[in-house]
C-alpha cells in the first residue's frame, strides 16, 4: 500500500460518518462505466414517460386481485 494511500484512509477515518458517507459515495462514482450512466439516463427518461403517461390516464392498469390471481393460474 502507498503512504499516500494510507495517509488518506487514516484522514477519511477522522470525517464525520455523513461525510465518510459522502466521500465513498463521490468513490464508488468515480469508478462507474460511462456508459452505465447513459442507460440509467434513458430509464430515467423511460420512466418518468410512463408516469407521465400513467397520470394523463393512458395506461391500462390491473388491481392487485387480477395480477395475484392471473400469478397463480400461470404457477400451476
Amino acid at each position: 500500500m502507498s503512504t499516500l494511500l494510507a495517509e488518506i484512509e487514516q484522514q477519511a477515518c477522522t470525517l464525520s460518518p455523513d461525510e465518510r458517507a459522502h466521500l465513498a459515495e463521490v468513490l464508488l462514482e468515480s469508478l462507474r462505466d460511462p456508459s452505465l450512466s447513459e442507460i440509467e439516463t434513458e430509464w430515467e427518461r423511460e420512466i418518468g414517460s410512463r408516469v407521465a403517461a400513467f397520470d394523463r390516464g393512458e395506461l391500462q392498469t390491473y388491481s392487485a386481485e387480477e395480477v395475484f390471481a392471473d400469478a397463480r393460474r400461470m404457477a400451476r
